[in-house]
């Protein structure tokens, strides 16, 4: 390739990176700013005095730790509980012979078109007969399993050598030990990918909880900080402060299992 071209293509890589980068950037730098600042035109890139003065008020004023506690419970349950379900049933899917197998799969994989919406009422019903609404539950249960989920382990264990686990069945090892011992850690990083997903998704996830939830004290962190915006919807430090407390959780964890996170995607579209 020519050096000019390389260098055209850095160069527009660079200048996609800084225009993605650049909000996240001001987020941060608003929630640093004295009351009013992030206001004023032209606009700041930086603080002139960085304060936390906003993140107190969250935490002082707004009493946003328990929503924070709130979505740290039902994200690391939800993920905990996807990672298991879809996992079993992914392998299933994969490996174990049943009646109906390839059908019932196909079914799953054609309700992926259906919107997640379109099932909030009767699910919503179904909970309040079951009693689980305005609880914690409530909340994870509809992501304990998923038709995604199902069809990325799917996928990954399709790519499992079928001679493998067939030496194990002669060694006399049972189904369940085969799982754990030998499906389970060779998809250690499609479940890597699939448990960030999961539990972005219920950190992030606003509609449900606010759907199910009642109760102020069982709010989650985005429900939380929505109710804020009409008390205080000109407090841009302090809903910049808010969202930084929401973003920061999931980047941090993306940034900890990135390798991880590449490597499930790069096998996962190869071997599905």
């Amino acid at each position: 390739m020519p050096r000019f071209a390389r260098f055209a293509i850095y160069a527009a890589l660079l200048l996609g990176a800084l225009a993605t980068s650049l909000p996240l950037w001001w987020m941060v730098a608003a929630s640093l700013m004295p009351n009013g600042e992030a206001n004023s035109y032209p606009p700041h890139l930086w603080p002139s005095q960085p304060t936390l003065m906003q993140y107190a008020a969250l935490f002082e004023r707004l009493h946003l730790a328990r929503a924070a506690l709130n979505s740290l419970i039902i994200a690391v349950a939800s993920t905990a509980c996807a990672l298991l379900f879809n996992s079993m049933a992914g392998y299933a899917f994969a490996k174990l012979p049943f009646r109906g197998r390839e059908r019932v799969f196909q079914l799953l994989v054609a309700a992926l078109v259906i919107p997640g919406q379109v099932g909030m009422l009767p699910l919503f019903l179904l909970l309040k007969q079951l009693g689980l609404v305005n609880t914690y539950w409530g909340v994870v249960i509809p992501s304990m399993a998923s038709i995604f989920g199902i069809f990325l382990v799917r996928q990954y264990v399709q790519g499992i050598p079928d001679s493998l686990l067939d030496a194990a069945r002669v060694d006399g090892a049972s189904e369940w030990r085969i799982f754990r011992s030998i499906v389970l850690p060779s998809c250690r990083p499609i479940l890597v990918t699939l448990g960030l997903f999961t539990f972005m998704g219920a950190w992030n996830d606003f509609l449900w909880p606010l759907v199910v939830l009642s109760d102020g004290d069982r709010y989650t962190l985005p429900v939380a900080l929505a109710n804020l915006v009409g008390e205080h919807v000109q407090d841009t430090e302090l809903m910049m402060a808010g969202a930084v407390l929401t973003v920061l959780p999931v980047v941090l964890l993306f940034l900890a299992l990135q390798r991880f996170y590449i490597a499930g995607v790069m096998s996962g579209g190869v071997k599905g």
